[in-house]
């Protein structure tokens, strides 16, 4: 049998999911299914993308590495517009289906908590905001107890000649990054005596950016959707999502700016 472009991509499958909860369908919920079921898409595709920088940074594959970090960036710039899109619905064209939502949230994307757990943003507490048992949990916390993009990094620079503090190579793996100013030092002398670390370094801060705008863009839909109303699934919304804004995850990257 010859295989064809539907067979190839499950189009049947794919194009069957996108199930309205209201009845009868209100018209706005098929955008707000498409676009998150494309996030979780798109989500899936960032944590495949990081693991095999992971591992282009332990094997020393800088230039691999900084090719992988550019299409990192350019996904997070896709997430961003698809904000645009999803603007496009009035708060009360939300309201007409969020009551059938029932206790589904966005703060339960297991996905996303494993892009914030790869790297380095890790914080076991929003375990409880996913369901016990269920794969995406074990998912994250599996993440919780693996090396972060940022230790790979640590692997990198110390083939490169760079002092890894030993605290930093000891400390609790399920707790997140720490601003450290030897890996700063380190990172500012490769910045300004080998051209193609500060490729990456630029790149490894635009990803860091890029995730901020975001999660600000996020934010703002949200607040913009609901206001200060209780989340879905009875979360604090706008007000949760906040805590994390202008959070690096590269924090020694940002930390030496002042000193280029």
């Amino acid at each position: 049998m010859t295989l064809t472009y539907p067979d190839y991509l499950k189009l049947e499958t794919l194009l069957g999911l996108q199930e309205a909860q209201s009845d009868p369908p209100e018209h706005d919920e098929m955008l707000f299914i498409v676009i998150h079921q494309a996030y979780e898409v798109w989500f899936k595709l960032l944590l495949h993308e990081i693991d095999k920088i992971k591992t282009d940074f332990s094997d020393n594959d800088l230039f691999g590495s900084i090719a992988t970090w550019k299409r990192v960036r350019m996904v997070l710039k896709t997430l961003v517009s698809q904000v645009d899109i999803l603007e496009t619905m009035t708060p009360m064209h939300f309201t007409s289906f969020r009551v059938r939502l029932d206790t589904a949230s966005g703060l339960q994307s297991a996905q996303f908590r494993e892009i914030e757990c790869v790297l380095g943003y890790k914080r076991p507490d929003t375990l409880r905001l996913l369901q016990s048992g269920t794969p995406g949990y074990a998912k994250v916390e599996k993440r919780l107890a693996e090396k972060s993009v940022v230790d790979h990094f640590y692997d990198l620079l110390e083939k490169r000649g760079a002092p890894i503090p030993a605290e930093l190579r000891e400390k609790d793996i399920t707790l997140p990054t720490v601003p450290n100013t030897t890996i700063q030092d380190c990172v500012l002398q490769l910045y300004r005596d080998v051209p193609e670390m500060t490729y990456l370094i630029e790149a490894m801060t635009d990803v860091d950016e890029g995730l901020q705008e975001w999660r600000y863009r996020h934010v703002k839909l949200v607040e913009r959707t609901i206001g200060s109303k209780q989340g879905t699934a009875g979360t604090l919304g706008v007000k949760f999502l906040k805590k994390s804004l202008f959070h690096p995850v590269f924090p020694d990257l940002w930390a030496i700016r002042h000193r280029l």
